[in-house]
């Protein structure tokens, strides 16, 4: 297998609720729900930098889709983390979710790598990291 991760799904409760968290909230580019058309087909795409999209999915479409029964969400299975050029970016995208509605699980601080981030969950419990590193290089 190759790394060509293209597309990471999001299931969640309210497909409408969620759009208005990542569109409205966090400002993230969307032409809004498609594939209202089909059964169990509707979905909302984000496009994010370096060609990764962000698919948001109902649990339960995302769940008759792959033929696995639906389960109890879990925050801790993975988290999503997102980078940012210095200490006052995390502050301010930190903020940013906390005024879409994200419940901020951790404040932003320093860390023990030597970097400065914090972490919020978004309206389903998909936890997000806000990290700065500074060996690592944003590109704008």
């Amino acid at each position: 297998m190759k790394p060509r991760i293209k597309v990471i799904t999001l299931g969640v409760n309210d497909l409408e609720k969620s759009l208005a968290f990542y569109r409205e909230g966090l400002g993230l580019h969307s032409e809004g729900i498609v594939g209202t058309e089909f059964e169990y087909g509707a979905v909302v795409f984000f496009d994010l930098d370096d060609g990764l999209i962000l698919a948001l999915y109902p649990r339960t479409s995302l769940a008759k889709d792959a033929h696995i029964s639906e389960t109890p969400p879990s925050p801790t299975e993975f988290s999503i983390g997102h980078t940012v050029g210095s200490r006052e970016e995390v502050d301010a995208v930190m903020e940013q979710a906390r005024r879409a509605g994200a419940l901020i699980t951790k404040k932003a601080q320093d860390t023990f790598w030597g970097g400065y981030a914090g972490y919020f969950q978004d309206p389903d419990g998909h936890l997000w990291e806000i990290a700065w590193n500074p060996a690592w290089e944003i590109k704008e």
